[in-house]
């Protein structure tokens, strides 16, 4: 399941939003994107790949998101796994020096009114 809720969703490039990740599935909408809308209260924009220090990070203030919880159909995420984050989660983690890296091509242009690109670029990792 991939379907699109905004087709014409830009990245942080200004170019079409690529999609996140399927394996596990994520996105505000659960469709493997990183869109966003009025809903979105959490601002899940940022497409980051997890790392341990960023899981153990977000563990610690009060976001467990390595614990199963299958009654949510959440399957536990490890390192590695690609996730859309929360942008101000993503800012608090950088500021802790426990951001992981993002994949721009598939992180909202939202974003950027709360990290600029040239901080993203610095914590990039090719698509």
């Amino acid at each position: 399941m991939n379907t699109r809720y905004d087709a014409g969703a830009k990245n942080v490039l200004g170019r079409e939003l690529q999609s996140c990740s399927t394996e596990p599935v994520t996105g505000f909408f659960r469709n493997g994107c990183c869109e966003t809308n009025h809903a979105d209260q959490g601002m899940h924009t940022v497409c980051a790949v997890m790392t341990a220090e960023f899981l153990a990070y977000s563990r610690s203030v009060g976001n467990d998101l390595s614990t199963p919880m299958p009654e949510y159909n959440f399957p536990g995420l490890k390192p590695g796994d690609r996730w859309c984050l929360c942008a101000p989660r993503w800012k608090e983690a950088l500021d802790a020096g426990a951001a992981p890296k993002v994949v721009l091509e598939a992180t909202h242009e939202e974003t950027l009114a709360i990290v600029t690109l040239g901080i993203l670029k610095d914590h990039a990792v090719e698509a």
